[in-house]
């Protein structure tokens, strides 16, 4: 152990009274003090000067209200928590509070109105000492609504090139100039398909999809049903249609017998070709399959809506040894169709293939006239606004945005 020796020494510091006096007067300043008229236990003063301004681009749904603060909603006073919106329908009441701020915030979109309308607005501020009420009101206060919303002249815009260019397609269609539509294998499998059946002497299984008549893939299916009706007439080849719904079996009925009639052969017309099944989606299923075990048709063609069913008709469908040509819509189905079929239409593919067969100058000018504005979008937009913004150049961002 060292001795005491070799410690340091300890020596007291002293300071002056003059030193000591400043550092106590900068403690002491260090201390937080309220001003003498802020009392927490009294309310705070209510806001002035209220005010409204209707909120543009709303459908006539939203109103803007401003107003002057509390006197106490000040720096150094904490006698303001906030402020609460009331709404009446009549001046004198009874009021709700609609939503509140926080303090220091002099302005709300009250976005709850109705249309035509009239409402009285005030103000209370509210604090740990209480609620002040209200000293005026405002009103009566009527949000109006525009003809055009100005924020959305884009949306406006695409609209009108898309119904023009529909309407042009239409109108060059329906005075013979027909707009070329490409030409999808699939199509040409339909007509295989029928031409196989018709020489191995057995029927034709069209499915027309699962779901009701509210459903676009529905339509779309039994508009491809009535050229398939056409060319399973001309060859002469038993056609068999099961459907789910009520609706549809109808539709079903008449688009097969308008495409007997059109082919020219109406006699060959068998009511009994469609079936009406059961909306029941299992139970649909186990009919179609029981069809394709017992008659063993040499085509089936799944043209529709389809959902869990897509892959017990299919993998059944191809253990009988026929041809298969399939189109839906829905994407999470298409992989069962690709691997269990001859042919599959892939998305947009069962709309095309509708208007195609059809020939109908509405649908081939719905067709080339959404084409067309995929068209415009991709490079009329996306690149060019792509390339703008790589420029740092944003006004046609900013005309896309809605609000």
């Amino acid at each position: 152990m060292p001795s005491d020796a070799t410690l340091p020494s300890r020596r007291s510091v002293r300071l002056s009274p003059a030193v000591l006096a400043v550092v106590a007067g900068l403690a002491w300043s260090a201390v937080p003090t309220l001003p003498a008229h802020a009392d927490l236990a009294q309310p705070p003063a209510p806001p002035s000067g209220l005010s409204w301004s209707d909120v543009p681009n709303d459908a006539g749904r939203a109103v803007t209200l401003t107003w002057k603060p509390s006197p106490d909603d000040s720096a150094g006073l904490e006698r303001v928590t906030g402020y609460a919106i009331e709404r009446s329908e009549t001046p004198g009441g009874p009021w709700s509070v609609v939503d509140s701020t926080a303090h220091g915030v002099t302005r709300h979109d009250d976005q709850t109105l109705h249309r035509d309308t009239d409402y009285f607005y005030r103000v209370a501020a509210f604090g740990p000492g209480g609620r002040t009420p209200a000293l005026s009101i405002t009103g009566p206060v009527r949000a109006t609504s525009q003809w055009i919303n100005q924020t959305r002249w884009s949306v406006l815009v695409f609209m009108v090139l898309f119904f023009g260019f529909v309407l042009y397609y239409i109108a060059s269609a329906q005075a013979g100039r027909k707009p070329f539509v490409r030409r999808i294998p699939g199509i040409d499998a339909i007509e295989e398909a029928i031409g196989r059946a018709t020489e191995m002497g057995r029927s034709v299984l069209y499915v027309p999809g699962v779901q009701d008549i509210d459903d676009i893939q529905t339509v779309a299916g039994l508009v491809i049903l009535e050229s398939v009706a056409k060319i399973a007439a001309r060859y002469e080849t038993p056609l068999t249609v099961p459907v789910a719904y009520p609706i549809p079996f109808t539709i079903a009925e008449e688009m097969v017998k308008s495409g007997y009639l059109n082919s020219g052969k109406p006699e060959l017309y068998d009511p009994s070709s469609v079936r009406f099944v059961s909306p029941e989606q299992f139970a649909y299923v186990a009919a179609i399959t029981g069809i394709m075990l017992r008659d063993k048709p040499a085509a089936h063609i799944f043209m529709g809506s389809f959902y869990a069913e897509s892959l017990l008709l299919a993998e059944t469908g191809f253990s009988t040894g026929a041809i298969q040509v399939a189109g839906t819509a829905n994407v999470h189905q298409l992989p069962f169709f690709v691997v269990a079929c001859d042919y599959t239409l892939i998305g947009e593919e069962l709309y095309a293939a509708s208007a195609y067969l059809s020939g109908e100058p509405k649908l081939i000018g719905s067709l080339k006239g959404a084409d067309l504005m995929k068209l415009v979008i991709i490079l009329g937009f996306i690149l060019i606004g792509c390339t703008l913004e790589s420029f740092h150049i944003t006004w046609l961002t900013q005309w896309m945005i809605t609000q």
